[in-house]
């Protein structure tokens, strides 16, 4: 696995921009959730014991933790340099697993646009490539539909339903577990994606990673 400098990148594709989160996105991410909260509540994960809330300095700080883990790679989601959602990459384990899970969400008013399967499919490149995991998950409410049709475009395989197994909006929720291995994408998941959208590597500019 790279070095703890090297883990975070950025990658872009079609418009579409995966970066580190920042200290100084507070106010564009501050904006954003609290334009979509009613948008993301039902489906975003909570804790069965009560807190104090945890502010951005230290939701930053905590995910640069585990970045340097190796435990994790948060990254917001750009579109013509404008935050719009996050993509995380977690649960990373090495040794026999190399396997993760992969997490999302975008502003609503551009949901359906193609902007997340675009994201996952980088992101989704860059585990099996550059990190060298074998497989990834995808865990997903059976009503999120906006997030059914992300995995359907994908690809990724139903594995059933995990019952009870995320503390949501109050009560625990079964989640259906969606997955993909390595070797059931050999050209990569983004260039499925670019021919399922009638597109192919040499149409589209700014495709390859760059490290940040």
């Amino acid at each position: 696995m790279p070095g703890a400098r090297r883990l975070m990148v950025v990658l872009e594709e079609d418009g579409v921009r995966l970066r580190p989160l920042r200290y100084r996105d507070r106010a564009a991410w501050h904006q954003v959730r609290a334009a979509n909260a009613a948008w993301l509540a039902p489906w975003e994960a909570t804790s069965p014991v009560p807190g104090p809330p945890v502010g951005f300095a230290a939701y930053v700080a905590q995910c640069r933790r585990q970045t340097r883990r190796g435990e994790g790679l948060p990254f917001v989601i750009e579109v013509e340099g404008e935050l719009v959602g996050q993509l995380s990459v977690s649960s990373i384990v090495m040794g026999a697993a190399r396997s993760a899970s992969i997490g999302y969400w975008v502003s609503r008013d551009l949901a359906g646009r193609g902007i997340v399967p675009t994201a996952v499919a980088m992101a989704a490149d860059d585990c099996f490539t550059r990190l060298g995991l074998h497989r990834l998950e995808i865990n997903i409410r059976p009503e999120n539909t906006a997030s059914l049709r992300v995995v359907e475009k994908l690809g990724f395989r139903d594995e059933g339903v995990r019952r009870r197994y995320l503390h949501i909006a109050g009560d625990w929720r079964d989640h259906r577990t969606f997955a993909l291995l390595a070797e059931e994408v050999p050209e990569g998941l983004l260039e499925r994606w670019r021919r399922s959208r009638g597109r192919h590597a040499g149409d589209v500019p700014g495709s390859g990673p760059a490290h940040g």
